[in-house]
């Protein structure tokens, strides 16, 4: 098989630079480890800058969004109880599941997309002729193509496929995770809540009007399966303003999992003709809401760079292709770091740090220039 952009890897990235270059005029085949239905099963967040929004517009893939989507112009801030409402002024964002992205852009896909690819592994990435190949229906396949596109998440075939003298990593772990639970019960509050308590961090978030998704801090140490919904109801209650505690419509989980927490970024973002891209290249703890937004840009970024060799013979864009996705993304992973660091409760953290914390939640109810730094921030920086 012969194509000319090899793209691995069928979540929210991988789909939308395959729709960008099929727009373009520009052959893809994308490879998927897992099967079409265990893609649209993964839980994921969903708070869309208006970046991706317009970006999902432009692929022609908007209109659901914007028929289901909530939009929230700002959020509340909780620190043991007080709350404080960032007003976001002329900025929004979207709340909309990144699994409606997954299915909107799936189903807008016309090009070949091989799902349940095993063992699939590249070849000749720093040559002039790449190949990819893969096992599908117990037979032994190979793409040759112009470039490959590593939109394959952390654990991927994409960045391990590149030499590790070349590669530099930087990552910081944290110590905790989040435990989530969604649940079909109206929202507690129109927009979302994230609350520090001495008890731990906790959000309450949505992905409609009637299904809400919450979270709480919890070691890493901790098992699901310890987690009965009475127990996570009456923890996330503590951790909640006494008014919003009472508001809280509960019921019966319908997911419920532990995410763990980390920042980790890869560099450099090529090696010869493959590009990495989203969660093969880097991770943001979700409480900055950056993930799928980065993955957004990342393959804008390609796209476009793709494009102008493609139609212009001009190799620029590729050779900027790092830089430009590099720059935003060390932005994001420091927003995301400066929210974590605010709203969790560390090991390390003792009294002296909460009361840092407290005054940097002192800073930002009080500063209007921390609140609009804050609304650019989260929702969405210029490119």
């Amino acid at each position: 098989m012969r194509t000319q952009v090899a793209i691995i890897g069928a979540g929210p990235a991988g789909l939308m630079l395959g729709k960008l270059l099929e727009m373009s005029g520009i052959d893809t085949v994308i490879l998927e480890r897992k099967s079409a239905n265990y893609v649209l099963g993964r839980i994921r967040a969903g708070v869309l800058e208006q970046g991706a929004m317009d970006l999902l517009d432009a692929a022609g893939v908007g209109a659901r969004m914007y028929a289901e989507g909530l939009i929230h112009t700002g959020i509340d801030l909780s620190f043991d109880g007080e709350v404080h409402r960032i007003d976001f002024g002329d900025r929004k964002v979207m709340v909309y599941g990144q699994t409606e992205v997954t299915r909107d852009l799936m189903e807008a896909r016309k090009a070949e997309t091989i799902y349940e690819a095993e063992d699939v592994a590249l070849h000749d990435c720093d040559g002039g002729r790449p190949r990819v190949s893969y096992r599908h229906a117990g037979e032994t396949h190979e793409i040759e193509c112009d470039f490959i596109a590593g939109c394959d998440g952390f654990h991927g075939v994409s960045r391990a496929s590149m030499p590790a003298s070349d590669l530099r990593t930087y990552e910081r772990v944290y110590p905790f995770g989040w435990l989530g639970v969604l649940v079909d019960r109206p929202p507690v509050a129109d927009e979302l809540i994230y609350a520090h308590h001495e008890r731990g961090f906790a959000l309450c978030s949505m992905r409609s009007k009637s299904r809400s998704r919450y979270y709480v801090q919890v070691p890493m140490t901790e098992k699901v399966e310890d987690w009965s919904d009475e127990r996570f109801w009456d923890e996330l209650r503590a951790r909640l303003n006494p008014d919003t505690a009472a508001a809280l419509k509960t019921g019966p989980s319908i997911e419920k999992s532990i995410a763990p927490l980390r920042s980790f970024v890869a560099e450099p973002l090529r090696h010869g003709r493959l590009f990495l891209a989203g969660d093969a290249a880097h991770i943001v703890p979700p409480t900055g809401a950056k993930g799928l937004n980065l993955a957004m840009h990342d393959v804008r970024a390609l796209a476009e760079a793709f494009m102008a060799f493609y139609r212009k013979g001009s190799s620029a864009g590729i050779d900027g292709y790092a830089d430009r996705a590099l720059k935003r993304i060390w932005l994001a992973e420091r927003f995301s770091w400066w929210m974590t660091s605010l709203l969790h409760t560390f090991p390390e953290t003792g009294a002296f740090g909460r009361r840092i914390q407290r005054a940097e939640f002192d800073y930002l109810r009080t500063s209007e220039v921390a609140q609009r730094s804050f609304a650019e921030n989260y929702c969405g920086l210029p490119d």
